[in-house]
């Protein structure tokens, strides 16, 4: 059998053979349909794009035509504790879940009956991350989701006020809606205006500003019997001072009771009790001793315990030795007439004989009572019974002076050219 050898001649021959069929396989995978020479780099440009928009058209033709708008934006920080919500147009939601990203605790909410809407239940924390997931269909079914992580405001950049008297009261006509804050506010007309007091009376309300923390409210006189007074606090994102802002968003109401108005003549040692203007009784009291007068003015009842203590030493009357005067643990029915320490209050431990006769006391209204005030035939069992919150206890006649209008509740000491002075509208 003959070898077969490739000369150099034959060597050659064949590479000129495979380059030419190389070459036309590369001819045939450039070449166009329409029998002319190769598309330029634009025309095969223009042919990806034209590619990938109908890509993207059906893509977009898959898309659904629900869009779910998540209050706060995704990234927000120091956003409100309040003002936070799902939203969908175009379709409806099947599932939001809200949760604190530390702790993954799920935030309870509420879908609304339309399913168009969603919000939490109550207030959130403050100084909280919070993820939001969200998921809508439109009527085609197609879904939808989106997305939120945000942080609320910290307590170090907000304010919040406390306030007095409690929602769903009934309260005497000597009531004052008194706000405390727990930060200085030095935008008060913002705040204030912010803030919205208002009666079925029909009386004018304003308010008064006692320092950088409290705001009162009150009409020129008492309120009158019967009404009903509604309070609205929109401070959520009121800026309350340079970097601080509001996150309240609240409104409560309170009943004004029947009028009852009490007043004690430390003189003749009596305290004429008068309901929707008709005395129901005359109770014989204990007032300041000389050296310790009770202040005289208009005191609203702030406070009502059936049983407290009342050492000397927290309001400054001590011995030698720095303890109290006097250290009683166990005072019945006492009522609160000031933050510096004025109460009315039953007295067991004075003989029955000073009663309209003798002012015994440091300062405050003793009414005759027992040890454990379990007897309601007594009088200060009677008073107690027969009180609420924001009812009135007038003093006259004591050698001290008149009661700070700031001391408690007690603004209707300040003439009504005063009180509106104190306004920042």
């Amino acid at each position: 059998m003959e070898k077969c050898v490739m000369t150099d001649g034959k060597r050659r021959k064949g590479v000129v053979v495979a380059a030419a069929v190389l070459s036309g396989v590369l001819a045939l995978t450039a070449c166009g349909g329409d029998g002319g020479g190769g598309d330029s780099d634009s025309d095969a440009g223009k042919k990806q794009e034209k590619g990938q928009a109908q890509v993207d058209r059906a893509a977009a033709e898959e898309a659904s035509d629900a869009r779910i708008v998540i209050t706060p934006k995704d990234g927000s920080d120091n956003t409100s504790i309040n003002a936070v919500g799902v939203s969908v147009e175009g379709g409806k939601l099947t599932s939001v879940t809200m949760k604190a990203a530390a702790t993954g605790q799920e935030v309870a909410g509420t879908l609304a009956a339309d399913g168009t809407s969603w919000k939490p239940d109550g207030q959130l924390e403050r100084s909280t991350r919070y993820t939001i997931s969200a998921k809508a269909e439109d009527p085609e079914g197609r879904t939808v989701h989106g997305n939120s992580t945000f942080t609320t405001v910290s307590p170090e950049n907000s304010f919040i006020g406390y306030f007095t008297p409690e929602d769903g009261s009934t309260v005497g006509v000597g009531m004052p809606v008194s706000i405390n804050f727990d930060k200085g506010i030095t935008n008060r007309k913002l705040v204030q205006s912010s803030i919205e007091v208002n009666s079925t009376s029909g009386q004018e309300i304003v308010g008064h500003w006692f320092s950088d923390t409290r705001l009162d409210f009150r009409p020129k006189d008492y309120w009158k019997a019967g009404s009903k007074v509604t309070v609205d606090l929109n401070l959520d994102g009121v800026e309350g001072a340079e970097g601080i802002t509001g996150v309240q968003d609240k409104s409560f109401s309170f009943t004004v009771g029947r009028s009852q108005v009490s007043t004690v003549d430390v003189k003749s040692k009596t305290m004429e009790v008068v309901r929707d203007g008709k005395t129901i009784r005359t109770v014989k009291i204990s007032a300041g001793a000389p050296e310790t007068p009770t202040y005289n003015g208009q005191m609203v009842i702030s406070e009502k315990f059936e049983e407290t203590r009342m050492d000397g030493a927290t309001v400054g009357f001590t011995d030698d030795d720095g303890k109290g005067e006097y250290d009683i643990p166990d005072v019945p029915h006492a009522m609160r007439l000031s933050t510096s320490g004025t109460f009315i209050h039953g007295n067991y431990w004075g003989a029955d004989s000073i009663f309209g006769s003798a002012n015994t006391s440091h300062g405050c209204v003793g009414l005759n009572d027992v040890k454990g005030g379990d007897d309601p035939n007594q009088d200060a069992a009677w008073f107690f019974d027969n009180s609420l919150l924001g009812d009135l206890v007038i003093v006259k006649n004591s050698p001290d002076k008149q009661i700070a209008p700031h001391n408690g509740l007690n603004g209707w000491n300040m003439s009504w050219e005063d009180w509106k002075a104190g306004s920042a509208l």
